[in-house]
Parts: C-alpha cells; structure tokens; sequence
C-alpha cells in the first residue's frame, strides 16, 4: 500500500506552518515533506512535528536566491554558499530526524553546460560524503522547463547519468510524476527503468499541479505499479490544493480505492 506524505508547504495552508503537522496528523497522515523550512527555528518544527505525531520525511536545501537561482549545485563561483546551505540543511536534518535532503540543481543561465555538469558533480559527491556520516541521503530531481526555464538538471537520463558518475551510495533519485509527465510522459516505463535510483516519489496532477484525479495522469494505474514494482518508500503529495485541503482529500480513498 501506498504510503503519503502531506506536503506543507503547498497543503494546510489554512493554517498557520507551525500548525500544519497537527492537522495532518488529524486527516490521517503519519509524515510530512515540505519544501523550506528555514523561516521557522528548527526546535519550533522539531516540537511541532512531535506534538503532532509526524515523521519529517523530507525537505529541501536552501535554494540560494529563489526567484533567480533556483539552486546552487551547479551555479559557476558559488562554491562558498553551496557549503553553507548543505551545513545549514544538515542542522535541521539533524534536528529534525530527517532521512533525506533534495538539492536543488539550480537555473543556468549563460554558463557552459559542460562546465556546469563537471562543477555539479564535484559538489554532490562532496555533499553526499558530508551526508553520508549522519546517515542522510541527499536525493536529486528532474524539473520540467516549462515551470522552471532553464533549469539544469532536465530530465531522468541526465539525473542517472550524474548519480552514477558521483557514485556514493546515498545519493538518490527524487522522481516528481508531475515534472516527469511533463519532461517526456511515458511514465509507466519511465519509472520502471530508473526504479533502482528512485528513493522518494511526489505525485501532482497535470494541467495545474493539484490533486490526483483533475487531470491526465493515470494515478489509478501508477499507484499500484509502484507497490507491484515493490517500491517502499514514501510518496510526497506536492500539490496544490484546487480548493481548500480537506475537501481535496477524496482522492486519497474513494477515488483510487487506496
């Protein structure tokens, strides 16, 4: 059986972060994903996600300059503050008992895609060794162009082709159906072909990026390839809600019979 994670970032946000994880908690989720956490103190989270009984399965590392950059790992000169944002992430991975960071690639702009690839490479093994001690996978994630205009890392292929040449046994793979649908498609045979890499799935629906079952992808199916595949790990719901939270939740049980 599938097993969900409520993105906070995008879900609950009737309410206040902090009082997010209760109230996931009370729709029937037992983890949490969300995307930055670092406006909030890392203790503040770390007691709201006891309080509210939910394992923090996931979050982002800072992203540099969000609007622009979208990521550091693969930005030209930024070797400093990419180092920075991975300490950063591990002091809340750390204080958040949390087993995997994504990194984010970041937006390229004029640099050479060669240079850019040998600069990402270097720093995700560095990470992943940073990482490695502390028994945290640091996972990476194809993102569409549409959404994100130039953004580095483009596809699957490019995203197994740098995890195998890094070659750290807790670098993985984040596969987002949403961003894969809208890369190539074909997403049944996708998956199957990068399981080996896949450590965590998030699920959105495509036009629009909400809930399961308002748009083209074939959750119906998908879901249960995952199981028969015999993936194991969490599926984070990064979407947003086409309405409030709570009401879009139908999904999740009537509508998939999950």
């Amino acid at each position: 059986m599938p097993r969900f994670a409520a993105n906070l970032s995008l879900m609950f946000t009737e309410v206040p972060f902090l009082a997010r994880f209760a109230l996931a908690r009370r729709y029937g989720f037992e983890a949490v994903e969300f995307m930055f956490p670092y406006g909030e103190e890392a203790g503040e989270i770390r007691r709201a996600a006891r309080d509210g009984q939910v394992q923090v399965v996931l979050h982002n590392c800072p992203p540099g300059d969000w609007p622009r950059e979208r990521g550091l790992a693969c930005l030209p000169g930024r070797d400093g503050d990419f180092d920075a944002s991975i300490a950063l992430a591990l002091h809340y991975a750390r204080t958040l008992e949390v087993p995997r960071l994504h990194c984010l690639a970041g937006v390229l702009a004029d640099a050479d895609r060669a240079e850019a690839r040998a600069i990402y490479v270097q720093r995700l093994r560095k990470a992943a060794r940073t990482l490695q001690p502390h028994g945290i996978e640091l996972l990476i994630e194809p993102i569409n162009t549409f959404d994100i205009p130039g953004y580095f890392l483009n596809s699957p292929q490019l995203a197994a082709g740098v995890i195998t040449e890094v070659n750290e046994p807790n670098l993985g793979l984040q596969c987002d159906l949403y961003h894969w649908q809208r890369i190539q498609g074909e997403l049944a045979a996708t998956v199957t072909k990068f399981l080996p890499l896949i450590r965590h799935v998030q699920i959105a629906d495509n036009p629009g990026r909400h809930e399961p079952g308002t748009g083209e992808i074939n959750y119906r199916y998908l879901l249960p390839l995952l199981d028969q595949l015999g993936y194991q790990g969490w599926i984070g719901c990064e979407y947003i809600p086409q309405a409030d939270t709570a009401s879009g939740l139908v999904w999740r049980s009537g509508h998939f019979d999950l």
